[in-house]
C-alpha cells in the first residue's frame, strides 16, 4: 500500500474548500454516500490530480452476531472500484441485531456501537472479517469505535482484542486516536496501553477527531476542534511507529476553511514531534518491542507469518531493517538512505497455517441474544440486561435518539419546518419508544404518522401541512390495519378523480 501522507475527510458541505486547501494528499469519503454511476464532480477532480480517495463505510456491521449481507459488501466494493481506492474501511462495531438469527424483531441502532470483548464476540467477527476480505477487490482496514458503555464480562482489553483480530485474519487497522481518548474518558481505559499491546505494524492510517465532554461523558462529536489530549495521544502513536495516513474527521459544524487548515497543521507537527521522540527513544541498534516500527513507512517490504511474526525493511527518518521475534523481540539496523513511499507484499501469508474452522452457529446465536437485549434497552425501551451501568444506557438511548432526530431532520427537512422548535423534543419523545425500522426515510415516515395519529397537534397549520408532507410521500400501498393509511388512500383516490 502507497504511503498516504496527510488527509481529511471528504463531505459535501466543504468539498469547495477542500479542493482548494494546501498539502491534502489523500481524502476519504463516507461509502454510503457516494453513488458509483454518479461520483461527485469534486471528487472526480481530486482523482484527475492524483488525490488517493478511500471509502469508508458505516453501516456494514462487521461486528454483527449475523454474517455481513452480501448486498451491502458488493455495494462497498464497487465504490472502492469506481474511486480507483487502494483499501477500504469500517468499523469494529455492531448495528443491528434480532431477526431469525434470534427470532425476535430486527433492530437497526442508526450507529456504531460496541462488541464485547469476549471470545464468542471475537470468533464471529474473525469470521466476518474473513468474509469481507473475500468479498472485496482490495484490503481491507478496519476502525476501532468510541463508546459510552461497557459490556460486563470482557476479558480481553482494546488493544488485546485488535492484535489477536489482526493476527487471525491479517486485517489491517484503522486506529482512531479520538476514540482512544474517548474511551479513556468513558471506560477509563489507558490509551498508552492500548498502544503499547497493538499490532503496529498492521496499522493502515490514523483518524483524528474533535469532541466535547458533558457531565463526565466524552462525546465523540467530529463536529468540533481537535483537543489537546488526543493530539498527545497522536503523538504517542507517532513515536512508536511513523503512521502511513493521518486524517482529519469533521462530520458538522464545519469552521472556516483558514480554521481547517490551522487544524491539519497541527496534527502534522504533533506527528512530527512523536518522531523526534521516537528517534531519540531508539538508538541505531537497539533490542525492544518497537524495533518492527521503522518497517512501516516509507519504502517498505513487509511480510506476516503464520503465527502473527512480522519482517519489514522500511524507512522512517532513514532505512532500516527489523525482524520481529516470536516474543515481540525486535533488532534493527539503519542506514542513511531516504524515501517517500511504501509498499507491502501482498503475496505474503496473512493468516494462520490451516484453514479457520467452520464457526459455531450456537456461538453466533449467543452473541445475537446479547447483542438483541442490548439495541432494545437502547431504541425500544425495554429492561437493562444484567451488568450493565443503567445511567450510561440511558446516556447512550438520549444520544442515539437525538442523532436519529439530526439525521432525519437532513432526509427529511421539511420536517422541522413544519414543526418548529418542537421538532427535536418531540421526535426524541418517539424515538425512545419506537425503534428504528427500514432506514431514516422510512422513520421520517414513521415519525409523521405517530405525531398524527396521536394526537400531539392539534387542528391546525402544521397538522395540515403534516398530513400533506406525509399523503405526498407515502408509499402507493400504506401498511394494512394503519388509519392513516387509510386517509391516504383515500386522499390519492379524490386526487386521481
Amino acid at each position: 500500500m502507497r504511503r498516504l501522507g496527510t488527509g481529511i475527510g471528504w463531505r459535501p458541505e466543504i468539498a469547495d474548500a477542500v479542493e482548494r486547501m494546501p498539502g491534502i494528499d489523500w481524502v476519504e469519503a463516507v461509502a454510503e454516500n457516494v453513488c458509483p454511476g454518479h461520483l461527485p464532480d469534486s471528487l472526480l477532480r481530486l482523482r484527475e490530480r492524483g488525490v488517493t480517495v478511500i471509502p469508508h463505510g458505516v453501516s456494514l456491521g462487521l461486528g454483527d452476531a449475523e454474517r455481513p449481507d452480501a448486498g451491502r459488501l458488493a455495494a462497498l466494493a464497487e465504490r472502492a472500484e469506481a474511486l480507483g481506492s487502494p483499501l477500504v474501511t469500517e468499523h469494529i462495531a455492531f448495528v443491528r441485531a434480532g431477526g431469525p438469527l434470534t427470532a425476535s424483531p430486527r433492530l437497526e441502532a442508526g450507529h456504531l456501537l460496541p462488541v464485547p470483548r469476549t471470545r464468542d464476540a471475537l470468533d464471529v467477527l474473525c469470521e466476518n472479517v474473513r468474509i469481507a476480505q473475500d468479498a472485496l477487490p482490495v484490503p481491507l482496514a478496519v476502525e476501532n469505535i468510541a463508546a459510552l458503555i461497557a459490556w460486563p464480562g470482557e476479558v480481553m482489553t482494546e488493544g488485546q482484542f485488535l492484535y489477536e483480530l489482526a493476527d487471525r485474519t491479517g486485517v489491517r487497522l484503522l486506529i482512531d486516536v479520538a476514540n482512544l481518548h474517548t474511551n479513556h474518558v468513558n471506560r477509563g481505559e489507558d490509551p498508552a496501553k492500548a498502544l503499547a499491546e497493538l499490532p503496529l505494524e498492521a496499522i493502515a492510517y490514523v483518524h483524528v477527531a474533535g469532541g466535547f465532554e458533558r457531565d463526565g461523558v466524552w462525546h465523540d462529536s467530529h463536529a468540533h476542534p481537535v483537543p489537546r489530549p488526543v493530539l498527545d495521544i497522536l503523538t504517542d502513536l507517532a513515536s512508536r511507529v511513523s503512521p502511513p495516513g493521518v486524517l482529519l474527521e469533521r462530520d458538522e459544524n464545519f469552521p472556516e476553511p483558514a480554521e481547517l487548515e490551522r487544524e491539519l497543521a497541527t496534527i502534522r507537527a504533533a506527528v512530527e514531534a512523536g518522531g523526534r521522540e521516537g528517534a531519540l527513544a531508539r538508538p541505531s541498534s537497539t533490542t525492544g518491542d518497537h524495533a518492527t516500527t521503522e518497517s512501516v513507512t516509507g519504502t517498505g517490504i513487509g511480510t506476516r507469518t503464520a503465527n502473527g511474526i512480522g519482517t519489514g525493511v522500511g524507512t522512517r527518518a532513514a532505512t532500516g531493517t527489523g525482524t520481529r521475534t516470536g516474543d515481540g523481540i525486535g533488532i534493527a539496523t539503519k542506514t542513511k538512505t531516504r524515501t517517500a513511499t511504501a509498499t507491502v507484499d501482498e503475496s505474503a501469508p496473512t493468516t494462520s497455517e490451516s484453514a479457520p474452522t467452520a464457526l459455531d452457529e450456537a456461538t453466533r446465536q449467543r452473541l445475537g441474544l446479547a447483542q438483541a437485549a442490548l439495541l432494545s434497552a437502547l431504541v425500544a425501551g425495554t429492561p437493562v440486561p444484567e451488568g450493565f451501568d443503567r445511567v450510561r444506557l440511558g446516556v447512550q438511548a438520549r444520544a442515539l435518539a437525538a442523532k436519529r432526530a439530526d439525521v432525519v431532520a437532513k432526509v427529511a427537512p421539511e420536517l422541522p419546518l413544519i414543526l418548529g422548535s418542537g421538532y427535536r423534543t418531540a421526535f426524541i419523545a418517539y424515538a425512545q419508544g419506537h425503534a428504528l425500522h427500514g432506514g431514516y426515510r422510512q422513520d421520517a415516515l414513521d415519525f409523521a404518522e405517530e405525531t398524527l395519529l396521536g394526537g400531539r397537534l392539534t387542528e391546525g397549520r402544521a397538522r395540515r401541512e403534516l398530513r400533506r408532507w406525509w399523503l405526498d410521500r407515502s408509499a402507493p400501498a400504506p401498511r394494512p390495519k394503519s388509519r392513516l393509511g387509510q386517509m391516504g388512500r383515500v386522499g390519492r383516490t379524490l386526487i386521481r378523480r
